[in-house]
């Protein structure tokens, strides 16, 4: 039992349990389907990012969902990958490296958004979960082509069949998507190759 205790994956369980909580509140307050209310509470938002410097946003929107469907929808996924990458990584690399993914999304759908002269409000964890997924994936790059119980193939099939979801469901940023994937992938590379994941 208490070995049980030690390798519960804690930060995995943190970050879904704080995802979880800000909905509940921002539900309880107000209504996390209206876009007004949720910029007031840190959706990223061109406008203020560009001309208020409210950078900030790129990041507090990782945990903002626009109701539970989306928030349950993420959360599911998070957790069954981010439990195995804490687990390879550890805990500190892999909450830089849930961070880090989640603020790359957020980047390049805002450098997108730049491009292409749409103004949307963008809210959510998926950057970050595609982080986690390509983070997994260059874990397998580096261990012989698996990683805690997925192999490569693996890993491929549940990214194309995210990325086939995302391109066909209105309303999805599929560029926050392709930018946390990238920023997981090749920050749990550098770890990688620092040596910074648990050895068996």
């Amino acid at each position: 039992m208490r070995e049980q205790i030690k390798t519960l994956p804690a930060v995995t369980v943190t970050i879904a349990a704080a995802n979880i909580l800000v909905w509940i509140f921002l539900e309880a307050a107000g209504s996390t389907y209206d876009s007004e209310f949720m910029t007031a509470w840190g959706a990223a938002y061109t406008p203020y990012i560009l001309e208020n410097g409210e950078w900030w946003r790129l990041l507090s929107c990782t945990f903002l969902h626009f109701g539970a469907e989306h928030l349950l929808n993420n959360m599911f996924i998070f957790v069954l990958t981010g439990m195995r990458l804490e687990k390879f990584l550890g805990k500190l690399p892999f909450v830089l490296l849930y961070l880090f993914s989640g603020f790359a999304g957020s980047a390049l759908s805002f450098v997108m958004e730049l491009k292409a002269g749409e103004i949307v409000v963008s809210a959510g964890a998926s950057g970050a979960v595609f982080g986690v997924l390509g983070g997994l994936t260059a874990a397998a790059v580096c261990n012989h082509g698996k990683v805690e119980g997925l192999t490569l193939k693996g890993l491929f099939i549940m990214l194309a069949l995210n990325l086939y979801n995302g391109f066909t469901t209105a309303g999805v940023d599929n560029w926050g998507h392709i930018g946390g994937f990238a920023g997981g992938f090749l920050l749990c590379l550098i770890f990688c190759l620092m040596g910074i994941y648990r050895k068996d």
